[in-house]
């Protein structure tokens, strides 16, 4: 082989390496550059290494402690609302601005200011890099550019939507409106208004989008359960308990490679590992720290960290054995995190 078809080889092996899978869920990002985690009760960005899991530096968040996150597709620029110093139903000072961060330099560059709405929450992004936010108060579903940090849809959706799930092809989002509204509101993105409802009785806590974007999973607000939803009918086509917890989870994710499903029950300190292969099949169970929020995956699909926000650390789940192998300190509270 010559030197120059070894120097081609080898770019190209450096520039696949570092560049985001191609088969990436927009909205649950992975990769092996970074691991970003959101320190809602210390009001901090706090970035690691995706190996070792030490910490790598931090920046505290002016006006208010950050919540979520949304990364964009290229992996440059990390979006995190601030939501207010409250929390939902007690939130006496919202924000109404969305920090942006680059990820690169590990700083943040600017805000998108989504006032007159306030109290940012749910963020998601589609395949274009186009930004959707909800603003829990205003009862409004925003789309935004972020290119020009502005607005340019505001949407209805009737109910005090605090999470949201975007379909990767970016048509539909499927908004949770908690125990405000006893359903999901289902978003038309392109006709830029709330076309149907799907009843939960009992209010959706976390909710997300299957890889293949034909399912979305609405956890049950009460009930230790989610609903399965079909996409292309907007029905509820399944019922899954999910074992052991006291309440429905807080939040559920699939694995990147779409073969798992992991949930946190953020009342019992639980995670639950289920086989999309058969979502009635056999449970993994494990106890981890105090009140999950969190839940990351590595990009090949062989980790799980959970951010557990009442005790200030991070469980890490060996997924293909199915356990608890590790447990590391990080900041105060960590609502969510991912690895990019």
């Amino acid at each position: 082989m010559s030197r120059k078809i070894f120097g081609l080889l080898l770019a190209l092996a450096v520039v696949a390496a570092l560049a985001p899978a191609a088969n990436l869920d927009f909205n649950n990002p992975t990769g092996t550059q970074g691991l970003i985690m959101i320190d809602k009760l210390g009001g901090f960005v706090r970035f690691f290494d995706p190996r070792s899991l030490s910490e790598l530096s931090s920046f505290a968040i002016p006006d208010g402690p950050p919540h979520e996150l949304a990364i964009s597709p290229d992996h440059k620029t990390a979006y995190i609302p601030i939501y207010g110093d409250g929390v939902y139903g007690r939130n006496p000072h919202p924000g109404h601005v969305i920090a942006v961060v680059d990820l690169a330099s590990k700083k943040m560059t600017g805000t998108i200011d989504v006032s007159p709405y306030i109290a940012p929450h749910g963020l998601q992004v589609d395949s274009k890099g186009t930004l959707y936010a909800t603003c829990d108060l205003s009862r409004k579903f925003l789309v935004i550019d972020p290119k020009t940090r502005t607005i340019t849809a505001a949407i209805d959706t009737e109910g005090t939507g605090h999470w949201i799930a975007v379909l990767p092809d970016g048509s539909k989002a499927y908004v949770a409106n908690k125990n405000d509204r006893p359903f999901v509101s289902v978003i038309d993105i392109k006709a830029r208004k709330m076309t149907g409802k799907i009843d939960m009785p009992n209010g959706t806590q976390g909710i997300t989008v299957s890889p293949d974007g034909k399912r979305v999973l609405a956890v049950d607000y009460k009930d230790p359960k989610f609903m399965v939803i079909d996409t292309a009918t907007d029905k509820i086509v399944d019922t899954v308990a999910v074992e052991k917890n006291q309440t429905g989870p807080f939040r559920v994710k699939y694995s990147p490679d779409g073969s798992k499903l992991v949930t946190c029950d953020s009342q019992a300190g639980l995670a639950n590992i289920l086989s999309t292969a058969d979502l009635h099949g056999k449970q993994t169970v494990l106890t981890v720290g105090k009140t999950p929020f969190g839940i990351a995956f590595s990009a090949d699909s062989k980790t799980a960290l959970v951010s557990n926000h009442g005790d200030g650390t991070i469980s890490v789940i060996d997924l293909p054995g199915a356990k608890v192998v590790k447990t590391f300190k990080a900041g105060t509270g960590i609502e969510t995190l991912a690895y990019y």
